[in-house]
């Protein structure tokens, strides 16, 4: 189900007029599909059913506490990257039994907070970081589940900033490497080495690179086993892209049917951490033109969302869909940039663009923002963050406040002699 559709000339999320929640909440405003998050989550579990398997969301996604909740009533494990994102799963009630913690950068303090929730696993990225976690749970006297991140070096034919499989990339361990990993992880206290991961990058659209990877990891993971290592699982990353513009990205089930001959026969489970497939296309950022303008031959929609709150198409010169919220009947089309308010040429949505002409105070959808959006979210040029609103079926309801400039202000303080030192 297309959860954002046009009924008649109406934008609609899910059975709700998107008009009638901006009119409650206002713009900018990020609004999401209780069902398109369930669908997704869903279609996926069901495609990996012939397996053992646990899906990890990658919280960073969109770590809004009503979605991570929602995710855990259906089963889900979390993929983090910090001691925050942690800390938002277990009030959303997910199990920590359940988390995987990943990156590269882990602090002392965020591993203690992770031993002291009991985490299921570490995802491991350097020797040095391997060491840490043994210092750290000895201290603990207890032990951690640890799994390495093995770098393939497999282009993944996405965005270079999003391309986490290949040497050149910060993350993980080639395999020589890992293999070394892993012997100093069988000798050190206070690690238990149960797991293999990979992650070859984000928005892939096939299985050719997913395939490539499968076929270096394998071999590894065998000599692993034949070595004694007591692997439990391989988690083979997240990374499944989404139609943003005229994709046509894999399906659960082709990506199922690339990873389950590989991986079938190797007695783990297999874990998966995705993020964008889930939310990407569950989210909208609705916007209100403010002003046309015209200089030389340009038009531009000034709205009021800018690159602080989806800062995708500045970042990555990403392209989103935007769609009128109520479409007019006769109404030409023309070519434009959709920019935002912010004092920098990068803030922009759309470079000639061709969408209906529209006039001051309508409203315009920019599409697929439920993914990357509010959590990669700023406050530049001291702009509060949207509200985030949630649709199910026929009603609504807000999941994050909009903030207020007193909420930006609230922790700084003022500088005077008191302060002054």
């Amino acid at each position: 189900m297309q959860a954002f559709t046009m009924r008649g000339n109406q934008l609609y999320c899910e059975n709700v007029p998107v008009k009638t929640i901006v009119q409650e909440h206002g713009t900018p405003l990020f609004i999401y599909s209780e069902k398109t998050f369930t669908d997704n989550f869903t279609a996926l579990d069901r495609a990996f059913s012939a397996v053992p398997h646990l899906i990890c969301y990658s919280v960073k996604t969109n770590s809004n506490i009503s979605v991570l909740k929602l995710l855990a009533s259906l089963g889900a494990g979390f993929d983090i990257v910090s001691a925050g994102e942690l800390c938002r799963v277990v009030k959303a009630g997910g199990s920590a039994s359940r988390v995987v913690f990943a990156g590269v950068g882990k602090t002392a303090a965020e591993i203690d907070y992770a031993l002291n929730q009991d985490i299921y696993t570490f995802t491991v990225e350097s020797e040095s970081e391997l060491e840490r976690i043994s210092q750290r749970a000895l201290k603990k006297g207890v032990s951690a589940r640890i799994a390495i991140r093995v770098n393939p070096d497999v282009d993944p034919q996405t965005h270079t900033y999003i391309s986490t499989g290949k040497k050149e990339n910060k993350f993980g361990l080639d395999i020589t490497r890992a293999k070394q990993a892993y012997r100093l992880a069988m000798k050190l206290p206070g690690i238990s080495p149960i797991g293999v991961q990979m992650h070859i990058g984000s928005q892939i659209l096939t299985g050719t690179p997913y395939a490539e990877a499968l076929e270096k990891m394998v071999p590894l993971i065998r000599e692993l086993q034949n070595n004694g290592v007591p692997l439990e699982y391989f988690d083979i990353g997240g990374g499944l892209g989404i139609i943003y513009d005229n994709e046509s990205p894999q399906t659960p089930e082709q990506f199922a049917s690339v990873v389950i001959p590989h991986v079938k026969n190797l007695g783990l489970t297999v874990l998966m951490e995705p993020g964008r497939f889930i939310a990407g296309n569950a989210g909208i950022l609705v916007t209100k033109l403010e002003y046309v303008k015209k200089s030389g031959d340009k038009t531009f929609y000034i709205v009021d969302a800018a690159m602080n709150d989806l800062i995708r198409p500045s970042l990555y010169n990403a392209y989103h869909k935007i769609v009128p919220v109520e479409q007019k009947n006769g109404t030409k089309h023309i070519t434009v940039d959709v920019v935002g308010p912010i004092c920098e040429s990068g803030d922009f949505f759309a470079k000639d663009r061709t969408l209906q002409a529209s006039q001051e105070n309508d409203l315009l959808a920019i599409l697929s923002a439920g993914a990357y959006g509010f959590t990669m979210s700023s406050n530049y040029n001291t702009r509060p963050r949207p509200a985030e609103i949630m649709v199910t079926d026929t009603t609504f309801r807000i999941v994050r406040e909009r903030e207020t400039i007193d909420d930006l202000l609230s922790r700084e303080l003022t500088c005077c002699a008191e302060y002054a030192r």
